[in-house]
């Protein structure tokens, strides 16, 4: 008889969740309006199982359903079989001599090992993880690519359920964009936190122009102000501004990170599971980070509730997430029309917490995941 722990099953689930339309958001990379993802579950011979979420999306990392589904039944579940789910790094260096990129479909396997690995030793995947660190993440509510009037109307609703920092998108025209982060400021005064997020949507002088032009608007960060691919161009805005610089769509790889520091680029790393490949890689990108002097935060691609749930344990046990000073983009569920968690609560407006429990801490909703299943 095989060992009780060891992985014998692995089925992968394409749901479309709706996202709300009365705060969807629209970006440099365009408007969603439901997130076509793909759940993992992962069993053990014992007959434990563990949860896994692929947060895909081609217009922002080049994954979607069904690629996701593919790498995860042709090429990591012939990998991952056998395997322990205590073995995170064997797994993690198996997928990737497997199969190179698919960082989403990776992680998504990886996150189910890690909930995995904390049903079987009855303990929080922030446990696992080394132990908490925060007790309360703090988070930040994003604003559309609105209306100057319509981005002050759910700046103010926003700060009135409890968030005390806003991230305005920008990045689709600069007169608006400008005119769209002084309509939020005047509408929350001045105590309440405002980052900008382009999506890489500016040109080097449009990054320059529209960021000098919004820092009387007291910006706590700028994320993501031009496009990936050179970090000389993140650093050529860095050094001609005073507001510290977020690295998002840029920093995906260790070599991504590396070229960043190498040409002083970024002051902080947008980090979270699924960008990186899993938990695993995400942390020892933090401690890169770390070592560096830059900070970390944790990003969002905008993440259902167990995604969501690996993203707080991430946050709660790993120092380098300075998430008091830069709060977290753990958001997701409030952004969607219902969950496929049976209990999103860890997610509040204004803060996340670790669930408790073993493992992530979280069920699967057997009802909304029929309702929300697709065929790919």
């Amino acid at each position: 008889m095989p060992d009780p722990s060891t992985i014998v099953a692995i089925e992968a689930i394409p749901v479309v969740v709706p996202i709300r339309a009365d705060i969807r958001l629209t970006t440099a990379h365009g408007t969603r309006d439901a997130s076509a993802y793909v759940l993992v579950r992962v069993t053990t011979a014992g007959g434990h199982v563990g949860l896994g979420e692929a947060t895909v999306d081609p217009l922002w990392n080049g994954e979607d359903s069904a690629t996701a589904l593919q790498c995860i039944r042709a090429y990591l579940a012939p990998e991952v079989i056998g395997i322990s789910p205590l073995a995170i790094e064997q797994i993690g260096r198996a997928m990737e001599r497997r199969t190179k990129a698919h960082p989403f479909a990776k992680a998504a396997v990886e996150m189910a090992c890690w909930d995995l690995a904390g049903r079987i030793l009855g303990v929080p995947v922030s446990t696992l993880l080394g132990g908490k660190v925060r007790e309360r993440i703090a988070t930040k509510f994003v604003v559309t690519a609105t209306t100057p009037e319509r981005a002050a109307e759910l700046a103010r609703q926003a700060v009135g359920q409890g968030f005390q920092t806003l991230k305005v998108k920008v990045g689709l025209g600069m007169e608006e964009d400008i005119a769209r982060v002084r309509a939020v400021r005047d509408a929350v005064g001045p105590t309440i936190k405002i980052t900008v997020d382009a999506n890489g949507g500016w040109s080097v002088p449009a990054a320059i122009a529209a960021i000098r032009r919004m820092e009387p608007d007291q910006l706590t960060l700028v994320e993501q102000p031009v496009a990936p691919g050179d970090p000389r161009r993140l650093a050529e805005v860095r050094r001609a501004i005073g507001t510290p610089i977020m690295a998002d769509e840029s920093v995906f790889t260790f070599a991504d990170a590396a070229l960043l520091v190498q040409a002083g680029a970024a002051d902080i790393f947008s980090l979270y599971p699924g960008k990186h490949g899993g938990l695993l890689p995400a942390r020892k990108l933090a401690a890169f980070a770390e070592v560096n002097g830059l900070s970390a935060s944790v990003g969002s691609n905008l993440e259902l509730g167990i995604a969501s749930a690996a993203m707080a344990h991430l946050a709660a046990a790993t120092p380098a997430i300075d998430a008091d000073r830069y709060p977290t983009d753990i958001i997701g569920p409030l952004y969607h029309e219902h969950d496929v968690v049976t209990d999103n609560r860890f997610v509040q407006r204004g803060h996340a917490v670790a669930p408790e429990g073993p493992g992530l801490g979280v069920a699967l909703d057997e009802a909304a995941v029929r309702e929300y299943r697709v065929q790919v």
